[in-house]
Formats: C-alpha cells, sequence, structure tokens
C-alpha cells in the first residue's frame, strides 16, 4: 500500500528517483545532463523547493521556471517522454490526491513549456 505525497522528505524521494531516471534516459538525459551538467545537487535543491511550493503549499521557491529552459532543443517528443517518466515515478512511490495532483501540475508545466518553446523557437525564425 503506497501513501500519499505528505513530507519534504517525500518530495525529495520523488524528485532523486525521478532525476535519476531522467539523467539515463536515452532520448532526454543527454539533455539534461549537458545543461546542467556538474550542477546537479543545485539543480536538486531547487526542484525540491519548487515542488514543495506547489504540492505542500510550504513556499520555499521563488522564481521563474520557464526561463531557463526557453532555448533548450527539445520538442513535444521530450515532454511526452518526461511525462512519462515523472507519472512512471509518482505512480512507483505515492497513491492519493497530492500524487494526483502531482502529475496532473506536471502535465499542465509540460504542456506549457512546449507551447512556449515553439512559440520562442517560431518567433525567432519568422524574424
Amino acid at each position: 500500500m503506497l501513501e500519499d505525497i505528505k513530507t519534504l522528505e517525500d518530495i525529495k524521494t520523488m524528485v532523486d528517483t525521478f532525476y535519476d531516471k531522467v539523467q539515463n534516459d536515452k532520448l532526454i538525459g543527454a539533455i539534461f545532463n549537458e545543461r546542467i551538467q556538474n550542477r546537479w545537487p543545485e539543480h536538486l535543491e531547487k526542484m525540491y523547493r519548487f515542488w514543495q511550493t506547489i504540492l505542500l503549499e510550504e513556499h520555499t521557491y521563488s522564481g521563474s521556471p520557464f526561463p531557463p529552459h526557453k532555448h533548450l532543443p527539445v520538442d513535444q517528443s521530450h515532454f511526452d517522454r518526461w511525462m512519462v517518466i515523472f507519472t512512471e515515478t509518482i505512480d512507483g512511490l505515492f497513491e492519493g490526491k497530492i500524487a494526483e495532483e502531482a502529475k496532473v501540475r506536471a502535465a499542465n508545466m509540460a504542456y506549457m513549456f512546449n507551447y512556449k518553446i515553439e512559440y520562442f523557437r517560431d518567433a525567432n525564425n519568422f524574424n
């Protein structure tokens, strides 16, 4: 029986498990590893605070998550893969209202990031 996401430790487990899978993924791993390089601990800390703020309503993250992603060489297939890994991670670790909320929030973020990246890419190609 799995439990719901309730604590910062749960968030850390979710984030660490997810990014372990991402770093080793054939499609998206190289993109993340090239961009983040040796700054994984810093990135993970930021992700802990981001998800803690969103899911636990403990406001430890401030910032704008989109700008660092704006120029990534990604398309819908990369976001689809990101969502598969995220969903598998959540479903393998947790069950409950907040776990479901995490998947909804991630899907909304993936959709919006992809939309914005395509928009900026198209705008740059148009000029």
